[in-house]
């Protein structure tokens, strides 16, 4: 795997998403999205992006679609990388912003943000992690999750890397230094 190869600056796209209903989501860390990152190869496999991500720290890894339903994590930040096809994907509940993922691009889910696939390509596949390896909880935005998953997701630490880029990269300027262009 030559990294230089697969991959490349990518185009920043952060919302913040503000509480929604049932779903927490957080109204600090922004959702991000690093449109076209990989530039992947016929050869390459979805072990490409896993590989890039656990160099970054983020394991636990695996490999399917987006739930077609509203679902967050509240212990854990999430990082998906799109190996193939592409989706309409909605965060952060029934009136969240909805974003159209194409192979190559990763998105970096804070901790509390509700994601749901709404549609996609037949061959839609991504690959998942998380940062240390963490084990993931699964909300579904029911009133009786909250307060205490609010609680969980403060008590959150921000990653130590970025899964994409190591020590540099979109994630220390939007979460460390609170600086987004899109947000």
């Amino acid at each position: 795997m030559d990294k230089e190869k697969l991959i490349q600056e990518a185009y920043l796209v952060a919302h913040k998403i503000e509480e929604n209903g049932n779903f927490p989501n957080n109204p600090t860390l922004p959702l991000m999205i690093y449109k076209g990152t990989f530039r992947l190869h016929p050869d390459d496999t979805e072990e490409t992006i896993k590989r890039v991500f656990a160099q970054n720290g983020y394991t636990n890894a695996w490999i399917d679609g987006i739930f077609d339903y509203h679902h967050y994590h509240s212990n854990t930040h999430e990082v998906m990388g799109v190996f193939c096809g592409k989706a309409d994907v909605q965060f952060g509940g029934d009136h969240g912003v909805c974003i159209e993922l194409d192979k190559g691009d990763v998105i970096i889910i804070p901790a509390g943000v509700a994601h749901k696939k709404l549609n996609s390509t037949d061959d839609f596949t991504v690959v998942g992690a998380y940062p240390n390896g963490l084990d993931y909880d699964i909300k579904y935005g029911k009133a009786e999750e909250r307060p205490e998953a609010d609680e969980t997701i403060a008590k959150v630490k921000n990653p130590d890397s970025d899964p994409v880029y190591g020590s540099k990269g979109h994630l220390f300027e939007c979460w460390y230094n609170q600086n987004c262009e899109n947000v």
